[in-house]
């Protein structure tokens, strides 16, 4: 079939290579002049002058994600070139917190709980008791609680240091907002299940490259290479029924893959004529969280990769990234402020506080907000499906699934509709 890719994200490159590999003639539209959506290179320019490629976010990803590191691998990435592995750690500067040896699962969860620095033995065993109550539930719980009434028996220490950061790190929305449903999956595939090529799936997979290239130019490269077609900076205006199939303006295609944001894929099913209804309430009731990274220079070296932060008033950052230990600039460092709300000079202008309060003397160089990173993942959400009409699909981390907002979450949607494409 020939078949329309509409968008060049993570969740549609999936879906482009998974179309391709199945023998259809694809054609992948991209309204940017970059590939990889909300996880993607950008150039920054530099104080002492040249330019620096920075990301518009800093991601994690984990040895749980193993769809999508399965087609990293398909596509030529060659990982531990540019991913750096390590155990779960999640130390502050003060070194208090959780680090997880080397171990296999569960053994190294509960190793790292046992030895977490700074937590008494009351904030050890509360945590190991409501673990032990999760695994006997099989990680599932009522639809309607938040992450905060599921971890309520848990003590204040350990939601500090462990529970609000996995939440806000994984779902991008606050605990006493967000589905105790979707933290226990992933809490279930992250700290008790194996990862790919059987690592643990709790290990931190920290970008070693630009995000560009740690996967969306080397899909572009693979997907040219088994005859593809891109359209890179071509937004598609109309979407329209046609005798046996669809039109993208002025082109027809047997199937339309909608991997564009939600908005986008809305505009376009709405202008069409078809009846998709219910599909176009539920994405339009989708409502969404900020992300930001405040990208600055001057900073220390850390003793560790990334660092979790305490945050609260006036100190919005849960995590800090040495780029210089992947790979980046000497002195830069990534904080990051997920469910951001703050406008982005005051955000700024915060977090060079918090820095400045850990000792650190730093200065702007580049603060990236997104305003639409991911959607609200509350309890009970509705996420649309991934049909829409015949031959008209969506995918992306939005549409109907077991994770969060993720790149877990956009590869395995775009797997999905390209493998159902026939």
């Amino acid at each position: 079939m020939r078949v329309a890719v509409v968008g060049a994200g993570w969740a549609g490159l999936a879906a482009a290579v998974a179309a391709t590999r199945r023998g259809h003639a694809v054609t992948l539209y991209e309204a940017a002049r970059t590939l990889g959506g909300r996880a993607r290179s950008l150039a920054v320019p530099l104080p002492g002058g040249g330019t620096a490629l920075l990301d518009n976010g800093q991601h994690i990803l984990v040895g749980a994600y193993v769809e999508t590191l399965g087609l990293m691998e398909q596509v030529g990435v060659l990982l531990e070139e540019v991913l750096w592995r390590m155990p779960l750690v999640l130390r502050h500067p003060d070194g208090t917190g959780l680090a997880l040896p080397a171990w296999p699962a569960p053994w190294d969860a509960a190793a790292g709980i046992l030895c977490a620095r700074g937590w008494r033995w009351s904030d050890k065993l509360s945590l190991l008791r409501a673990s032990q109550a999760w695994q006997r539930a099989r990680f599932a719980c009522e639809p309607s609680l938040t992450v905060a009434q599921l971890t309520a028996q848990v003590t204040p220490r350990v939601r500090e240091d462990l529970i609000e950061p996995l939440c806000v790190a994984a779902l991008n929305t606050p605990g006493e907002r967000s589905s105790a449903q979707v933290f226990l999956r992933v809490i279930g595939d992250a700290l008790f299940g194996r990862g790919h090529r059987g690592w643990g799936g709790s290990n931190l997979l920290l970008p070693r490259q630009d995000l560009g290239r740690v996967f969306p130019d080397r899909a572009q490269a693979w997907l040219l290479a088994h005859g593809a077609q891109m359209r890179i900076g071509c937004r598609v205006e109309a979407l329209r029924r046609r005798a046996g199939g669809w039109q993208l303006d002025d082109d027809a295609f047997d199937a339309v893959v909608l991997a564009c944001p939600p908005t986008d894929a809305a505009r376009l099913v709405a202008a069409s004529g078809v009846e998709a209804g219910p599909w176009l309430a539920t994405t339009q009731a989708l409502a969404f969280e900020a992300i930001a990274t405040v990208y600055v220079t001057g900073g220390p070296r850390l003793p560790l990769p990334l660092l979790a932060l305490r945050s609260g008033p006036g100190a919005p950052a849960q995590f800090v990234f040495d780029r210089a230990q992947l790979g980046g600039l000497q002195g830069v460092l990534a904080f990051v402020v997920s469910a951001s709300t703050t406008d982005k000079d005051a955000l700024e202008r915060e977090v060079l506080g918090q820095a400045a309060a850990l000792g650190w003397p730093v200065q702007p160089l580049k603060t990236v907000v997104e305003k639409r990173a991911t959607f609200a993942c509350t309890p009970g959400l509705q996420r649309p499906p991934a049909a829409i009409a015949p031959a008209l699909w969506a995918c992306g981390d939005y549409v109907e699934g077991p994770y969060p907002a993720t790149l877990e979450g956009a590869v395995r949607s775009g797997l999905g509709v390209g493998q159902r494409l026939g």
